[in-house]
């Protein structure tokens, strides 16, 4: 609750907040940026150290923008080191070349709007119940929870995407449009590569939180989640999908939920060509522990 609770009082610098210091490329950032669909947040594009307006670029959206890049800043003194590898992979030509679009999060609306929400209707009324009041005693949310996570898709594809498509030099075609995020960020980005498969031509989701609240017995979430993947996951001819976790902190529920994730992967025709899980034995959920693992899903995701 109370690294929670760091993180809102980030987030509520908004306008004035601190610039990441980054070790390779350059940050621009756009502060406040206005949406019809979701409330106003910062964006950090992060662009390599050769970025030129005479090449075009594979573009990666990344959720909790806050915590990509700088660790002097983030509330818990942690940061995925996103320059430093995606410099390196850019630099070494292990990837195509691309730009990283941080998106921030907002705060106490994050689990409302990284909470796949045709799922969620598929629950009864009891089970809704259920998990609010989970939510509520856990501190991420205050009121009856009702997921906004259509609206918050909405406003990348319809909003940011274009946006950053008309200010950068990019490819904008599905193949070179990517997604990634860890924990409710691994749930998101898999709900948007299902939701738009036209735009976002693969997905990297870190340490998956599959539970979608915070336990595992009585939790009615996990099927309705895995339910909806045998009904809406691209097709693998065209798409490709990265998980992950390890067994320490929060990660210690995913082990046999990612095991049916994976079966649920298998059945819809995926395989080692366009699908991939590792698991990270030791490894807790924090971003020092998917800084350590980056490289793998982004060469997975900008392969060649």
């Amino acid at each position: 609750m109370k690294a929670y609770l760091a993180s809102i009082v980030l987030f509520s610098g908004i306008i004035n907040a601190q610039i990441a210091k980054v070790t390779t490329g350059k940050i621009q950032r756009y502060e406040n940026f206005k949406s019809q669909f979701v409330d106003a947040r910062n964006l950090d594009v992060w662009l390599p150290d050769d970025y030129s307006d005479n090449e075009k670029y594979a573009v990666l959206y990344m959720h909790d923008g806050q915590m990509l890049f700088d660790a002097a800043i983030t509330w818990n003194k942690q940061a995925w080191e996103v320059d430093q590898t995606a410099g390196k992979l850019n630099a070494d030509g292990k990837t195509k070349k691309f730009i990283v679009v941080g998106i921030w999060n907002n705060g106490m609306k994050r689990h409302l709007e990284y909470f796949p929400q045709k799922p969620y209707g598929k629950l009864t009324a009891n089970e809704k119940d259920f998990v609010s009041n989970s939510l509520k005693s856990k501190g991420k949310i205050s009121e009856s929870f009702n997921p906004i996570s259509d609206n918050y898709l909405k406003f990348i594809v319809t909003e940011l995407k274009p946006f950053i498509d008309n200010n950068f030099s990019t490819l904008p075609d599905k193949d070179n449009t990517f997604i990634a995020g860890s924990s409710m960020g691994g749930l998101i980005s898999l709900y948007a590569i299902c939701e738009y498969p036209e735009v976002f031509g693969a997905a990297a989701c870190l340490s998956t939180h599959w539970t979608g609240i915070f336990q595992l017995e009585n939790n009615p979430v996990p099927p309705t989640f895995f339910e909806y993947m045998r009904t809406y996951l691209p097709d693998p001819r065209t798409h490709r999908i990265y998980f992950d976790y390890g067994d320490k902190t929060l990660d210690e529920l995913y082990f046999s939920l990612q095991l049916t994730a994976n079966d649920v992967m298998r059945e819809k025709g995926f395989s080692s060509i366009n699908w991939e899980t590792h698991f990270f034995p030791g490894k807790d959920h924090s971003e020092r522990a998917w800084a350590e693992r980056l490289h793998i899903p982004l060469e997975f995701l900008m392969k060649k």
